[in-house]
């Protein structure tokens, strides 16, 4: 059961194995089928067995972890988590259409190559190919980090509903770098039209749309400034939605704001196509500082690298 868990430093260093990995091969949480614990994963149910509240009414506080040696050792999975959080409240997951796992920091993917169109094949000829290879181009991970600097003594009082929230901060402003990348390699290359008259119409943004043909324009992508102009065109105020989560175009694609285009491009793309996102690893954390208090500085950093997948799921509209 989970209160017989014995929790250690080690857990964090297993290879191939999360934290949270090794927490539920101790404590599986399939045992739990029906009880009230069953929408618990392992680490919530640690927090649960030191009673840990790390929301709510109820909050505790950041010196609530360090009660014993085995509660500390949960606390780098809560700063992890609170980061992660915020890493997932960017548009990265918007526009990517597949994540892959790479050893090391170069990846090289596979790409799809074809022979001829799509078209019926006369009875006795060769049918055209469709060939999956190796890529030539070799994609480089790089690492995005940052160093948080806050003593034990300045954080043990503060909620840690609160102190989590500083770290979604966090965690969001790296995902929208990150962010930054992914958008420079779908806009390399990508096939362009221009704007037809001095300002942006709702006739540009139907171009776009029209310029998808073996792909779908699922989302479009702008800077604030130019969603703001989008937002008040004629053909978008007689459009409404009940989901106030989202905004869409009259021809569906959903309209996504985005902080790192510049304010003379307009972005069109099939997410389910365009993009690949490569991953060394989830978000790396100095974990011995964190368990023994040494807060000083909080290393937080994670390698990740973009490649294009398909060309002609992506347009860009130029305002120029």
């Amino acid at each position: 059961m989970y209160q017989e868990v014995k929790l250690e430093k080690g857990m964090y260093h297993l290879a191939n194995k999360s934290f949270l990995q090794a927490l539920e091969e101790a404590d599986p949480s399939a045992q739990y089928a029906g009880s009230p614990l069953a929408r618990l994963d392992a680490y919530e149910r640690q927090l649960k067995r030191f009673d840990i509240r790390v929301s709510g009414a109820g909050c505790d506080r950041v010196e609530k972890f360090f009660t014993t040696t085995e509660s500390a050792v949960l606390f780098p999975e809560f700063v992890r988590r609170a980061v992660m959080q915020g890493m997932q409240a960017s548009l990265l997951g918007e526009i990517t259409a597949v994540t892959s796992r790479s050893e090391s920091n170069r990846y090289q993917g596979c790409e799809l190559t074809e022979s001829a169109a799509y078209a019926t094949t006369a009875a006795g000829e060769a049918m055209p190919d469709s060939s999956i290879g190796e890529c030539s181009e070799v994609v480089t991970l790089l690492k995005y980090g940052r160093t948080v600097k806050a003593t034990y003594e300045a954080v043990r009082q503060q909620r840690l509903d609160v102190f989590a929230l500083m770290l979604r901060r966090v965690g969001k402003e790296l995902a929208d770098s990150v962010t930054s990348a992914a958008v420079t390699v779908l806009k390399a290359s990508a096939e362009s039209i221009s704007k037809s008259g001095d300002a942006l119409a709702y006739s540009d943004l139907a171009a776009l749309y029209g310029k998808f043909s073996s792909f779908d324009l699922t989302a479009v992508l702008a800077s604030p400034a130019v969603m703001a102009q989008i937002l008040v065109m004629d053909q978008m105020l007689e459009t409404s939605s009940e989901d106030v989560t989202e905004i869409r175009l009259p021809f569906g694609a959903k309209l996504i704001k985005c902080p790192q285009l510049d304010d003379n491009t307009v972005m069109g793309i099939d997410a389910a196509f365009a993009l690949e996102q490569i991953q060394s690893s989830d978000v790396v954390l100095e974990t011995d500082k964190l368990i023994d208090r040494q807060l000083d500085c909080i290393g937080i950093s994670v390698n990740i690298g973009f490649r294009k997948l398909m060309g002609d799921a992506v347009k860009v509209l130029s305002l120029a």
